[in-house]
C-alpha cells in the first residue's frame, strides 16, 4: 500500500510531469537516516549532453523529510537567535533531542522567461533530554517565493494574489506581515538586492505572541497547533495554483542566447543566497548525518558568474527593470 508520504510527494511530482510528458521521469530516492528518520527526494534533471535539451524543466526537486536525533550545542546556539522558545544554556555541552518534518520544493525552468520558484513548509520540535514526551519548544515555518529572470508584472501579481487569498482566509494580518518578512529574508546583503520578487516567509509560529503580527490570533481563533497547521496547509495548497499558470504561460516564449546568459547570472545570485545566507541550508549542513544531496537539491543545474558584467547596467533594459524591483521591493497586491 502506498504510504501517505509517498502520495504527498507524488501530488507535486505528477503535476509537474504533466506539463512535459515526453521528458525523463523524476528520480525517486527513498532514503533512511542512520541517526533517525527517513525521506523521499524526487529530483528532475536531464543527463549531461553537448546538445541543449528541450525539456520545460531544467532542474526540479520535491524533498520530504521526517527526521529525529540530537541537536549539538553549536546548532542549538544558532537556532536560539531565531526561536526564543528554544531553551539554551551557553555553558551546557548537552545536546537536545529534536524532531523535524518538512517538504521543500524548487523548480528551475529552462526558459529564461519562466521564473524559478521555491517553497518550504516545516514543523520542528525539541524535547527534554530526560523525558522525550515533554516538549520544550515547537514551531511551524515556511513560505514560498518567486525568482524571475525577466519581470512580468501580471505574473508577479498572480503569484502574490494567490498567496494573499490563502492567508486572508486565516487572518487579515498574515499576508502583510509575512510578505514583508519574505522581502527581508531573501535579501543578499553583499549584492544589495533581493533574490527574487518575494512571496511569503514565516517562522517560529507557535502559541506565543509573534513579533511579526499585531496579535497572536488567526482570524479571532486561538493561536494553537491546529489553527497554525490549518494556515500552513492552506499556503501549501496555494503553491501549485500560484505558480503553474505562470510556468505554462512562459515556457513556450521564444528566447535568445543573451537572455539565457542573464538567466545564468541570476542563478548565480540564487546560489550565493542559498550557500551563504539561507537558514535551512546552514541547519542541514550542521546536523549530524546530514544528507548533502537532499540539502543541495535546491541549487540550479547551471549558473554563471562574470567579473564586472555589463548586463543589467542599463536602467531601461529588461534586465535593468528587474534589478530595480530587486533593489526596491514593491507591493504587488
Amino acid at each position: 500500500m502506498t504510504s501517505m508520504r509517498d502520495k504527498f510527494a507524488e501530488y507535486y511530482v505528477t503535476a509537474l510531469q504533466k506539463l512535459d510528458p515526453g521528458a525523463p521521469p523524476f528520480l525517486r530516492d527513498h532514503w533512511e537516516r542512520p541517526e533517525g528518520g527517513y525521506g523521499i527526494s524526487s529530483v528532475f534533471s536531464v543527463p549531461f549532453s553537448p546538445t541543449p535539451a528541450t525539456t520545460i524543466l531544467e532542474k526540479a526537486g520535491v524533498n520530504i523529510s521526517v527526521i529525529h536525533g540530537s541537536l549539538p550545542p553549536a546548532a542549538v546556539k544558532q537556532m536560539r537567535a531565531d526561536h526564543a522558545s528554544l531553551p539554551y544554556d551557553p555553558d551546557s555541552q548537552e545536546s537536545l533531542p529534536f524532531f523535524a518534518a518538512g517538504i521543500s520544493l524548487v523548480i528551475h525552468p529552462r526558459n529564461p522567461h519562466a521564473p524559478t520558484v521555491h517553497a518550504n513548509y516545516r514543523y520542528f520540535e525539541v524535547t527534554d533530554p530526560a523525558d522525550d514526551t515533554k516538549v520544550l519548544a515547537w514551531w511551524f515555518g515556511g513560505g514560498s517565493d518567486l525568482t524571475p529572470s525577466y519581470l512580468y508584472e501580471v505574473d508577479a501579481a498572480h503569484f502574490h494574489e494567490t498567496l494573499k487569498a490563502a492567508c486572508d482566509a486565516h487572518g487579515v494580518a498574515l499576508h502583510a506581515g509575512f510578505k514583508a518578512w519574505c522581502d527581508e529574508y531573501f535579501f543578499i546583503p553583499h549584492r544589495g538586492e533581493a533574490r527574487g520578487i518575494g512571496g511569503l516567509f514565516f517562522d517560529d509560529l507557535c502559541d506565543a505572541p509573534h513579533k511579526r503580527l499585531p496579535d497572536a490570533t488567526l482570524a479571532d481563533r486561538p493561536w494553537t497547533p491546529d489553527t497554525i497547521f490549518a494556515f500552513v496547509r492552506a499556503t501549501g495548497d496555494a503553491f501549485l495554483p500560484s505558480y503553474l499558470p505562470i510556468l505554462e504561460r512562459r515556457a513556450p516564449t521564444p528566447s535568445t542566447d543573451a537572455q539565457r546568459r542573464w538567466q545564468l547570472l541570476r542563478r548565480g545570485r540564487y546560489v550565493e543566497f542559498n550557500l551563504v545566507h539561507d537558514r535551512g541550508t546552514k541547519f542541514g549542513l550542521m546536523t549530524p548525518g546530514a544528507r548533502i544531496e537532499s540539502i543541495l537539491m535546491s541549487l540550479p543545474e547551471t549558473a554563471r558568474w562574470e567579473y564586472r558584467s555589463e548586463v543589467g547596467t542599463e536602467a531601461e533594459s529588461e534586465e535593468g527593470k528587474l534589478l530595480e524591483v530587486l533593489r526596491k521591493p514593491k507591493a504587488w497586491v
